[in-house]
This record gives C-alpha cells, structure tokens and sequence, in this order.
C-alpha cells in the first residue's frame, strides 16, 4: 500500500487579520487628538458661514428694494416693510413685483430681516440683529446691515 507521508506542520500560529487593543487605542488617541485641534476650527468657520449668508442675503434685499423704486418711485415705507417686494401695497403704482424670484428670506438663524424707510444709516436699512435677536454683539451675535 501506499503510504501517506506526515503532513508537515506549518509554521507557528499565524495572526488572524484583526487589531489588537493597543493598535485600536491608538488610532483612538489619534482620532480624538485630531477631533480637538481641527474642530474648533470647523465649527467656527460654520458659525461665520452664517454671518456672510446674512450679508450676501441683505445684498439681495437691497437690491429688489432698488428694483421697487425704479418702478414705485420711492422705496417702500417701514409700515409696508420687505412684503412689499413680493406682494403689491396698496399704495404703490407701478408695482412690477415679485422683485424677488424665491420669496421673502428668512435671516440664518429663522427670523424676519429689520427693515426701516427712511433709515439711520441711510434711504433705507435692512438688517438681522445676528444669533442672539439683541443690539450690538460680536462674532455671531453682531447685527449684519446694508451700511457695512
């Protein structure tokens, strides 16, 4: 008969493809280091993101409130307020509105824009009081106008 030959042991006990404890705690170390040196960072420049949607919005504003005087002859009044660039007041002849393409906007943080005729930093002004709804404030608590 034929004999079969012993089977060779192999070699000693190799590794299954998994990661020890110390490997996971170090990319764990790793990852939260990360985590706390770039995400201040992110987070405030999405904080200042909102901040210059304020800006690029009022920008809009103004210039449908421009588009209203061209066709009303005057900018419209603090009682009639922003609406009036997307519904007709009574007193405005000449309305050739919607002067804006996707309605009245919100600021960034879910409120009406201010909007005053005649304002105090020029004809007109519009503006968000920033995160905080209050006067004054810095970094994101700063009020945004068409005067800056």
């Amino acid at each position: 008969m034929h004999c079969l030959s012993p089977v060779p042991r192999s070699s000693p006990a190799r590794r299954s493809g998994g990661f020890t404890l110390i490997e996971l705690l170090v990319v764990l170390a790793i990852l939260g280091l990360l985590a706390g040196l770039v995400g201040p960072r992110v987070l405030s420049q999405l904080g200042g993101a909102k901040s210059k949607t304020a800006v690029v919005q009022i920008r809009d504003l103004e210039q449908a409130a421009e588009l209203f005087k061209l066709d009303v002859g005057r900018f419209p009044t603090s009682q009639e307020g922003l609406e009036a660039l997307v519904s007709a007041p009574p007193s405005a002849p000449g309305w050739n509105g919607s002067y804006l393409r996707k309605g009245l906007p919100t600021d960034p943080w879910g409120r009406p824009y201010h909007y005053e005729s005649p304002g105090r930093n020029g004809d007109i002004d519009i503006y968000t009081l920033g995160a905080d709804n209050a006067p004054g404030g810095d970094g994101e608590n700063a009020d945004v106008g068409n005067w800056q």
